[in-house]
């Protein structure tokens, strides 16, 4: 049996910029100092005179993305979900948000999977700030394939959009003829009638590990990728809720405010039935391996199907 391909989603941006900036010249790509972590520097190298780098000044960065736009420009403002959507929050809301201005924020290095750089670096509270900021849209890739596609589809769209990328290579689980990205609309990966799985970004992958492990001891679990935070893909869920009764949302983020509250908010409204938060569970995270603090967390493969046995 082949291993599976694994890349970070934080390459994926890196070289969708490059394949974008090659179509349109208007696309350009700002960044915090950080062109080697973001995968910028990928962008920097093709087409220097269209890269900008900010220095350490992420709030001024999305001032200057933001006058950017207004002249034409379609700018791609990156740096770490940390400072993007943390340190910048005020010019995302107010000079960004605000006034619907045509920017990307391309963050990358979010959740507990940063690893080493430790509690301060690990930004598990991004799409919670970024959803509740009117206009913007949230986007989550979980893998390669979905990253590049993610990128494509900001672009296009008129508005503001955040885009979450990972540190950690993950593993690519869209790579067939018939993939479809498209805002605002989840995938159903793996069929299932017993429970719900639904997941986004990194832990996509995990989930269907879980469920694969459920399916070992005759649990029939049905797996849902919600790449799109926001607007989300009501109707996927609702019928999920229907159909299998109990759900259970995943992600690598803090169970307060991301995802999980967002399909709660779905489902208390139009399909009301159990809802188990998977995630970061109000607490900061801590230096180490990614991979081990996955594990330690229970957001590996191995700690969903522990979470979900005990919670059925």
């Amino acid at each position: 049996m082949s291993e599976i391909k694994k890349i970070a989603t934080r390459e994926s941006y890196g070289n969708a910029l490059v394949e974008l900036g090659k179509e349109f010249e208007n696309l350009v790509v700002l960044d915090a100092d950080l062109a080697a972590a973001t995968k910028t520097g990928i962008f920097k190298k093709e087409f220097p005179d269209r890269h900008i780098d900010c220095g350490i000044a992420e709030c001024n960065m999305m001032g200057i993305a933001g006058g950017l736009s207004l002249t034409g420009k379609v700018p791609f403002a990156s740096t770490f979900a940390m400072f993007a959507a943390g340190r910048a929050f005020e010019q995302v809301r107010n000079t960004i948000g605000y006034p619907k201005l045509n920017v990307k924020i391309g963050a990358t290095h979010a959740g507990i999977s940063v690893g080493e750089d430790g509690a301060t670096h690990q930004c598990n509270e991004d799409i919670a700030l970024m959803r509740t900021i009117p206009n913007m849209v949230v986007i989550n890739p979980c893998d390669d394939v979905e990253a590049r596609a993610a990128v494509r589809a900001a672009y296009e769209y008129v508005g503001p959009v955040y885009m979450r990328f990972g540190r950690l290579a993950a593993p690519v689980i869209n790579d067939r003829p018939d993939y479809k990205f498209e805002i605002g609309k989840g995938v159903e990966l793996r069929e299932g009638r017993d429970i719900t799985i639904i997941a986004t970004g990194l832990e996509v992958g995990f989930a269907l590990e879980a469920a694969k492990m459920l399916e070992a001891d005759g649990m029939d679990a049905r797996v849902i990728n919600i790449h799109t935070i926001k607007p989300i893909d009501e109707e996927i869920i609702v019928k999920a809720a229907t159909e299998t009764k109990k759900i259970f949302t995943v992600e690598e983020h803090s169970t307060i405010g991301g995802l999980g509250s967002a399909v709660c908010d779905v489902v208390c409204e139009k399909a009301p039935v159990p809802v188990y938060k998977i995630g970061v569970r109000d607490c900061f995270g801590e230096s180490g391996p990614a991979v081990e603090l996955l594990h330690k967390y229970q957001l590996d493969g191995e700690g969903i199907y522990k979470q979900v046995k005990a919670n059925l």
